[in-house]
């Protein structure tokens, strides 16, 4: 669902604000790894997308596909390996491509779980050059990223020590691949990914599981397939906490995180924050006037408006702010 940032790109809102994406473990699988094709692209002109993968073939590919459908955004592949630090590291390469890491499978772990070995059992390694994402953005003179997403098997809090000046300059939501085992041996876990996001400021709104079932076992739960092996965690900052006291703290940002909210799914979030701002800021600068907004989406629920809409407490609050609506319309 993505109806929030439909109706800010129809009333131009999205024109005033710029979106760029970091998405480190960049090889795309499935259309799910597309993000222009996810809703993003109603940023464009002015989405940018960097793509980071160690596989310099996954990279032509992307950049070849990106060309061939004349996209409407800037989007580019990077074949780089991104750590904590600029140096050489080993990569571990599996026998599938998508499961290659920093870190040496646990085979002695994976073994015991039914399809696992298939995917991370060692084929071969290579020593690689590393650089760090802080690095790169100071290169290319890149001052803000937005969104960032991780999926690099167990190197995620690295490439995030290795990304601490844009961090904590800029970023504004994280989805990042987590482990609740040693997959890979002696690989940081969910626990320390979300420490070290919790002392970043981000709060944890989405944790999504995969499962594994043991290799020999003939039986398992229809409600647990298995024991809980990894997942994608989603974190958001809260940029609109009392108590916060940060330079990322402005109406851009927040609209911008409103933004990501809707597309990645949250827009109960998306409407606190298009509240917040338009109670805040809207009455002065109509930028940030989002009560069209969010009765026009509002509206398009049907429940909501067979309840009827002029009974919703928002709508109340949001009453003096509306343009072109009368509340008996509701």
């Amino acid at each position: 669902m993505s109806a929030f940032v439909e109706s800010l790109k129809k009333s131009g809102h999205l024109d005033q604000i710029s979106m760029t994406i970091c998405n480190v473990g960049s090889r795309k699988i499935t259309s799910q790894d597309d993000y222009g094709s996810q809703g993003w692209n109603l940023f464009a002109p002015n989405l940018t997308i960097y793509g980071f993968d160690a596989d310099a073939d996954a990279c032509d590919a992307a950049n070849e596909d990106i060309e061939q459908r004349q996209i409407n955004w800037t989007e580019k592949h990077i074949p780089l390996a991104l750590a904590k630090t600029v140096g050489e590291a080993t990569l571990y390469v599996t026998k599938n491509p998508m499961c290659c890491s920093l870190y040496p499978p646990n085979e002695s772990f994976i073994n015991r779980f039914a399809g696992l070995s298939d995917l991370v059992k060692l084929d071969f390694t290579v020593e690689i050059e590393t650089t760090t994402l802080d690095t790169f953005c100071e290169a290319e003179a890149i001052q803000e990223i937005d969104f960032l997403q991780l999926d690099i098997q167990g190197a995620e809090i690295q490439v995030m020590e290795g990304a601490g000046k844009i961090l904590d300059r800029s970023i504004l939501a994280v989805q990042v691949e987590v482990n609740f085992s040693e997959i890979y041996a002696n690989q940081p876990l969910f626990g320390d990914v979300d420490n070290y996001l919790r002392n970043q400021g981000f709060t944890l709104f989405d944790l999504a599981g995969a499962r594994r079932p043991r290799k020999d076992s003939p039986i398992q739960s229809t409600s647990c397939a298995g024991q809980l092996l990894w997942g994608d965690a989603l974190y958001f900052r809260d940029l609109i906490r009392e108590d916060l006291d940060s330079p990322l703290k402005n109406p851009q940002n927040i609209l911008k995180l409103a933004a990501i909210a809707d597309l990645m799914n949250f827009p109960d979030y998306t409407v606190e924050l298009l509240q917040y701002l338009t109670l805040e800021y809207g009455k002065n600068d109509p930028n940030y006037n989002f009560a069209n907004n969010i009765i026009e989406v509002l509206s398009q629920i049907p429940e909501l408006k067979e309840q009827g809409l002029a009974s919703l407490p928002i709508v109340a609050k949001l009453r003096d702010y509306l343009k072109d609506y009368k509340i008996n319309d509701f």
